[in-house]
C-alpha cells in the first residue's frame, strides 16, 4: 500500500516507531539512508564522483549515512557538509562523526561542477514554504545544485519544497528523482510539483505498519 503522508503523521510516525515499539532513532536513519543508498547506486556511472551536501537536522544525518554506504560500496564521494558538524545534534551528529572517522573526502559547492551526481539532504519535512525563505548557507547550496549540471537526487524530498502543500521556496531544489521514506508526501500530488522531485521512489525505514496506521489516525 503506498501511503501519502502530510508533516504531521511522518513526525508522528517516527514518534510511534521509537516510543511505541523502542525502536531507536538511529536505527531508524540508518535504515534510511542504507535503503536509499541501494536507490542511488544504479545512478551512478563507472568512475565518476557523487556529491552529496549535508544539512543539520536529520535529512542530513541522511545524507551521512548514505556517503558511508556509497563509500562502502568502492564509489567516489565528496561529502559537503553545509553546516559545521559542531552544530549537529542526536542521530545526526552520531553519523557526521563516523564520516569523519571514516576520513571521508570533503568539499565544497564549487565541487558541483565536477560532479555526475549530486545529493540533496539540505531539508526535510520540518520545512514550511508560505511566508518563509531558505537561509544560508543552505540558501546558496541549493542554489548552486540547480546551477550545477549534474543529475539530481533528492532525499525524502527536495530541499525548499513544502512537505505538505507542494509550495516551493523563492528557490528550491529540482530533482531528477526524489526518493521518500516511508510514504509519499502529501505535497507531491499538487500540479507542478513534478518539475522539483522530478520521478519518486518510497524507500523503507523499518517502521511497522502499525506505526504508519496509528499515526494516520492520529491525524486524518
Amino acid at each position: 500500500m503506498e501511503y501519502r503522508l502530510s508533516r504531521q503523521q511522518v513526525r508522528e510516525v517516527d514518534r510511534i516507531a521509537i516510543e511505541h515499539f523502542g525502536m531507536p532513532g538511529l536505527l531508524l536513519m540508518e535504515n534510511a539512508g542504507r535503503n536509499a543508498a541501494a536507490v542511488i547506486e544504479p545512478w551512478v556511472e563507472t568512475g565518476s564522483q557523487v556529491a552529496i551536501l549535508c544539512g543539520g537536522g536529520n535529512n542530513g544525518g541522511d545524507g551521512y549515512v548514505i556517503a558511508r554506504h556509497l563509500v562502502n560500496a568502492g564509489m567516489s564521494v565528496v561529502l559537503i557538509p553545509v553546516i559545521r558538524q559542531a552544530k549537529l545534534k542526536g542521530d545526526a551528529a552520531v553519523n557526521a562523526q563516523i564520516a569523519q572517522r571514516m576520513e571521508m573526502v570533503h568539499g565544497t559547492c564549487e565541487d558541483l561542477q565536477q560532479s555526475h551526481l549530486i545529493v540533496d539532504a539540505l531539508l526535510g519535512t520540518g520545512f514550511v514554504a508560505e511566508g518563509c525563505s531558505i537561509r544560508s548557507p543552505v540558501r546558496e547550496a541549493v542554489v548552486a545544485i540547480n546551477q550545477a549540471v549534474g543529475r539530481v537526487i533528492a532525499i525524502d524530498l527536495p530541499s525548499g519544497l513544502d512537505c505538505d502543500t507542494g509550495q516551493p521556496a523563492d528557490v528550491a531544489v529540482k530533482a531528477d528523482l526524489t526518493v521518500s521514506f516511508v510514504g509519499s508526501k502529501k505535497g507531491f500530488f499538487q500540479q507542478g510539483v513534478e518539475a522539483y522531485t522530478g520521478k519518486v521512489v518510497v524507500a523503507d525505514i523499518g517502521s511497522p505498519r502499525q506505526a504508519i496506521e496509528m499515526a494516520r489516525a492520529a491525524y486524518p
